[in-house]
Formats: C-alpha cells, sequence, structure tokens
C-alpha cells in the first residue's frame, strides 16, 4: 500500500509541522547511515525501527499528531521525521512508486469540499460547536488558494493562519493558534474557502466575511455608523480650533460604542480623533491639521464603503466582530528591527517581527514613562529588558516563544516567566530566507502589490501592513536635506528597479540619520521598513538595515546627530503633485478651522486651487473642490460637510494611488 500523503510532504511541510532544524538533523543521521527498517501495514500504518532500537510508527489514518515513538522526546521528534524522509527515499528507489523528488503536477483543490460529517470526523463534534459559536457573531478571513508557484491552501483569520500542507488530507493542517483551539480554526478555515467557493471567487487571494447576523442578506442598508457620523461632522463644522473638551469626551465615548459593536476601525479612528483634539488643545507635537483631515475623510470612507455593494467585505471596512488575543502555538519569529517614538511624556517602542509560517509582520510594543528632568533617547532604551532580553537584542534577533497571544491588529505579546520560555539568538542570515509575502526581492512587483491594495482609508487597521525586507543590489545618491531635515537614497534591485529611502530627523533617536547613512554606504544587503507609493515612486521608511557586520536598527543607535552629512537640494515637485499637496492642505486648513469659522480667504482660496488642478488635467477633483468653495458660500451645513468629505477622500485617494 502507498501512503501518497506521506509522498506530498515537502521538505517546508515538514518543516511546518515541526521545525526546519529537525528536518534537517534527520535528513543528516539518514545519510550517515542512520537508516530505519521501514515496514507496512495493511491498514497503511508505516513503522521503523532504527538501529538504536527506537521503534517509531506513522498511523495509516494520516498525520504525525498520532505517531508514536519509543524515543523520550515529546511532540514530533527527530525519528518521526526520520521515518518520512526514508519511506520516501525507499518509494524514489522502487521502480514502480514515483520518485519522491520528482515534481507532482499541481492540483487545484479546495479545502471547502470537506463537509461537516467530514469534520466532525477527524476534528471532533466539540470542535464543530465552538466554530458555530464563532460563524453566529460573523468573522472575516483571507483566502490564498493553492497556485504552481504556492501550492498550499491557506486562510488567514483575524488571529492565526491555517495551512493545508496535503490536498486532500486533513491530518496535514497546520496552524499557529495552540493545540487547544487547532480544530476550532481548521474548521473555520475550511467554511471560509466553502464561502469562497459558494460566492464564486475564484482569484487566487481573496477576502470574504463568513457568518454573522448579515449572512445571506442581499443588500445592506446601515453601516452602523450613521448614529455617530454627526458627531465627527460636527468635529469637521467647528474644527480643532473652536472644539471644546466636551466634543473630546464625547468622541471617546462613541469609539466605546463602536468596539462594543465589534466596529473596531473606525472606532479606532474616533479614538484618534479625540486625541487630535486634545493635542490641538495642550499645543501638544502630535496634532498635525493634516492628519486631523485624514481621520474625518476615513470616517466617511468607511461609512460610504460599507454601504456600497460589490466592493470591500464589511470586515475589512469596520472590523466587525474581530475576536480578541489568540493564544498562539510555540512561534518562530525573525526581527526586523525597531522604531522609537513617544512625546514628552512617554517613549516608545515598536518590535517588527516577521511570522515566518505565516508570511506576516507582528509588532511588539512597549511604552515607557519620562520624568521630566531625564531625556530618554532610543540608544537610552536599547539596554532595556523586554522579554528577558535588551531591546537592542530582541531587534535583530531570532525568536523562539512558548507563550505568546496575537491580536487582530498584529500585536503580539511574549510571556515572561520559567514556563513561559522565550529564546533570544542572533537573527544571521535569516532575513534570506523570509517568505515571499515579506521579503521583495522584485521592486517593481511589490509597487504593483500596493497598486492593487484597496485604499488607505478603507484598509484594515492593522499594525505593520507595509512593512517589507527589501533585498538590495546598489544603493546611489545618499543625501541630507537640512530644511526638511530627511535623509534620501536610492536603492536598487537586481533588475535595476529602484526605490526611495526616506528617513526623518527624530529627536527621541538624534543618531539615527547618521546611523543610517553610515549602514547605507557600507552596502547593504537587506533593508527593512514601511513601504508605500507616491508619485509613482515607492518610498520606503527604513527600519533596520542588515550589512556584512550584521543588523543596525538606527533608532538605537548612539550619537547626537552631530556628523557631517552629505547635503543634497531639495526635490522640486512636479506640477500634478503640487496641486493635489495644494488641494489637501487647503482642505485641512478648513477641517483645522471649522467650516462654520473660515475667513473669506480661505474661501478664495478653495477655488484657486480648484483652478490649479484644472490646469494639471484633473477636471473631475477640480469639480469636487468647485462644489466646495460654493457649499461654503451657502448655508446648509449637510452640503458643506458632504462637499468637504467628497474633495478630502478623492485628493487622499489620488495622491496614494498615483
Amino acid at each position: 500500500m502507498t501512503r501518497a500523503d506521506l509522498l506530498a510532504l515537502t521538505p517546508d511541510s515538514l518543516a511546518a509541522l515541526a521545525n526546519r532544524g529537525l528536518v534537517k538533523r534527520a535528513a543528516k543521521d539518514l545519510d550517515a547511515g542512520t537508516v530505519p527498517d521501514v515496514s507496512v501495514a495493511g491498514d497503511g500504518s508505516v513503522e521503523g525501527v532504527f538501529p538504536d532500537g527506537t521503534r517509531t510508527t506513522l498511523p495509516g489514518g494520516g498525520g504525525l499528531e498520532g505517531a508514536s515513538c519509543t524515543c523520550a522526546a515529546t511532540g514530533v521528534c527527530r525519528h518521526q521525521i526520520g521515518l518520512v524522509l526514508a519511506y520516501q527515499r525507499q518509494a524514489a528507489e522502487t521502480p514502480e512508486e514515483p520518485a519522491a523528488d520528482t515534481p507532482e503536477a499541481f492540483e487545484d483543490w479546495s479545502p471547502g469540499t470537506y463537509d461537516d460529517e467530514a469534520l466532525a470526523r477527524v476534528l471532533g463534534e466539540r470542535a464543530l460547536t465552538a466554530a458555530r459559536r464563532t460563524y453566529r457573531t460573523g468573522y472575516a478571513a483571507r483566502v490564498h488558494r493553492p497556485t504552481a508557484a504556492d501550492p498550499v491552501a491557506s486562510v488567514e483569520l483575524p488571529t492565526c493562519t491555517v495551512r493545508f500542507l496535503v490536498p486532500g488530507e486533513l491530518g496535514y493542517v497546520h496552524t499557529d493558534a495552540v493545540a487547544a483551539m487547532r480544530g476550532e480554526v481548521v474548521v473555520l478555515a475550511v467554511w471560509a474557502f466553502r464561502a469562497a467557493d459558494e460566492r464564486g471567487l475564484p482569484g487566487p487571494d481573496v477576502r470574504v466575511d463568513v457568518g454573522g447576523k448579515n449572512a445571506g442578506e442581499g443588500t445592506v442598508t446601515a453601516s452602523g455608523l450613521e448614529q455617530v457620523l454627526d458627531l465627527a461632522d460636527q468635529v469637521l463644522l467647528e474644527g480643532a480650533m473652536h472644539a471644546g473638551p466636551v466634543l473630546g469626551t464625547a468622541l471617546h465615548r462613541a469609539s466605546r460604542e463602536l468596539t462594543a459593536k465589534g466596529l473596531h476601525w473606525p472606532a479606532a479612528a474616533f479614538d484618534d480623533l479625540a486625541a487630535q483634539l486634545a493635542a490641538y488643545r495642550e499645543r501638544g507635537a502630535h496634532h498635525e491639521p493634516e492628519r486631523l483631515a485624514a481621520l474625518l475623510a476615513e470616517i466617511h470612507a468607511r461609512h460610504r464603503a460599507a454601504l456600497a455593494q460589490g466592493g470591500s467585505p464589511r470586515s475589512q471596512v469596520l472590523g466587525t466582530d474581530e475576536s480578541a488575543e489568540t493564544p498562539l502555538r510555540r512561534v518562530r519569529l525573525t526581527a526586523l528591527g525597531c522604531r522609537v517614538g513617544g512625546d514628552d511624556s512617554e517613549r516608545t517602542a515598536d518590535v517588527y517581527l516577521a511570522h515566518t509560517d505565516t508570511g506576516i509582520v507582528l509588532v511588539l510594543k512597549r511604552r515607557w514613562e519620562v520624568a521630566e528632568d531625564q531625556p530618554l533617547t532610543g540608544h537610552d532604551l536599547a539596554g532595556r529588558r523586554i522579554a528577558g532580553a535588551a531591546l537592542r537584542a530582541l531587534s535583530a534577533a531570532n525568536v523562539v516563544s512558548e507563550n505568546a497571544t496575537r491580536s487582530p491588529s498584529r500585536v503580539v505579546r511574549l510571556g515572561t516567566g520559567r514556563v513561559s520560555k522565550t529564546t533570544v539568538t542572533p537573527v544571521g542570515t535569516s532575513w534570506g530566507d523570509l517568505p515571499g509575502t515579506v521579503l521583495a526581492r522584485d521592486l517593481r512587483a511589490l509597487e504593483e502589490e500596493l497598486a492593487a491594495q484597496p485604499p488607505r482609508l478603507v484598509r484594515p487597521r492593522v499594525e505593520a501592513e507595509a512593512v517589507r525586507v527589501m533585498e538590495v543590489a546598489d544603493v546611489r545618491n545618499i543625501g541630507y536635506h537640512a530644511g526638511a531635515q530627511i535623509l534620501r537614497a536610492t536603492v536598487a534591485d537586481a533588475e535595476g528597479s529602484t526605490a526611495v529611502v526616506s528617513a526623518a530627523y527624530s529627536p527621541y533617536s538624534p543618531g539615527a540619520l547618521d546611523a543610517l547613512a553610515e549602514a547605507l554606504s557600507e552596502g547593504p544587503r537587506y533593508i527593512s521598513g514601511a513601504v508605500r507609493r507616491a508619485r509613482g515612486t515607492l518610498i520606503v521608511d527604513p527600519i533596520a538595515v542588515l550589512t556584512a557586520e550584521g543588523v543596525v536598527v538606527p533608532d538605537l543607535a548612539p550619537g547626537d546627530g552631530g556628523a557631517a552629512l552629505d547635503p543634497r537640494g531639495a526635490e522640486e515637485a512636479d506640477p500634478l503633485s503640487r496641486a493635489l499637496s495644494d488641494g489637501l492642505a487647503v482642505c485641512a486648513e478648513a477641517a483645522h478651522r471649522g467650516l462654520r469659522h473660515l475667513p473669506r480667504g480661505v474661501r478664495a482660496r478653495v477655488g484657486r486651487v480648484a483652478d490649479g488642478l484644472r490646469a494639471t488635467g484633473l477636471a473631475s477633483t477640480a469639480a469636487l473642490l468647485d462644489a466646495l468653495a460654493a457649499a461654503l458660500d451657502g448655508d446648509d451645513p449637510r452640503r458643506t460637510v458632504t462637499a468637504w468629505a467628497d474633495a478630502q477622500i478623492r485628493l487622499t485617494t489620488a495622491v496614494e494611488l498615483r
């Protein structure tokens, strides 16, 4: 009897089920002659007896979880992996069997073909009962269908990822959720595939809403934001200059109400809006009129997108019914650097960690209070300990944790203590082994990926969404813009496609630009950073640089910023970019002052900006500014708010997608 499931297991699949080190050790033992005596029973079970007497059995029902071994190891051991590899090698030497290293024909299949009876038989009725509770409240899923390039079917749930490693075999499903939740999340993943199949969504990467109180309903008639939208409009009409503390309190209350309904993304926007008003009242450095305008536009955009038919799923727009933190099984993370921020009263550190099994980036957050007489820089924080390791070590390390939790917004927490063991080792060359969803070797392909995303105003509010690692073949034109306090450089990949690395000076990390300039001049191998598109160019806000000497984390670097950097002249904006920037600036000023309180000069400026947009060929956008100018001259507040939102959303999206 041939075990097709064992023959289908690739080294990557085995690494997911165990770990890559165990697979390498098992293969090394076989190469050294430690080969088991393999036999196959009539029921399909495979037994191996190793030279030292160790006896290992793989059950005929599929999967390694039911495997047994007489060695002292707990969980999947090297003997079980070695038996799989030995069986594959033995099959390759048998003429009537297909060679294990011969590429199999790509099989286009869907886990959605499993019915609930099959799920209950393999995973247990308890798993289905737990999954039905989640189904009744509803959940979001991102379905990755198998392709020739990536033959593994997978589903990204709000707080974990499920991968179906072998077509048609439920025994070989890998998830980063803990064992107690494994059955439930596998069922949810199967149901997500089933929903995508039933709705005729054949793409290799699709998003679906599954279950929920609106499951099966056709037209959506409400976004859930109707009761709080007037509050955001009040902020826009009064502006930051005239909004009192009572309005800020009302915004926080609205955020709590939205959170209770599961509308997490607009709830976060209301919290940020309240923070902007508070920062203005307190003359805080965090207040930015452009940020205030963007938040008001986001609230309106999410309301409109949630009502639109055939657009992004509601859960992606509103964060509907996102679950709380989910505990993860033993996770392996690769650090991509650290970003230091804060204000006069606190410092924050965000450590970015690539989860290689799922191909996403998570964020570990920490904050410290700052005394009035204690300047606390990123270099001062570098020695602070997180999960038992210094921040400088954690930010450039491979991390293995046996007690971690992940939130829907991709924030990860690492447990501490003797039971919650976390190990930290140098990152070495791990960046080069990251999956393609994190590591970008082709900058042109990365730009196309970003261009295909929905507009930022309606995307999920997840941490590190745009963080990538880029392989660098060449660095050109390193220079410092003294007026803007920005260091810029052009980097190229092996094919010559380019991106612009742009880093602004931060008083909390005064030595960052000096360290970044030195690392770029040394010829980096990789750069990690948050990536966005602007004016048809990839812009990288760098987080860390991997050179031949190791990982450089600029925000943790020593120094006072006194190094001499090569000057670089300011780049002159093209007419189209200048016209769009002028449009965003006048809309931001209108929101800052309040639409009810605009002086005649600002109203006239709206008209001039419309003329500038029209002159560059943006006639539709200019028409929206004309409509805003006309509304400002009227006495209908609702019309004025709608006209402003139309213009701000159009301008923001145009700048992003250009």
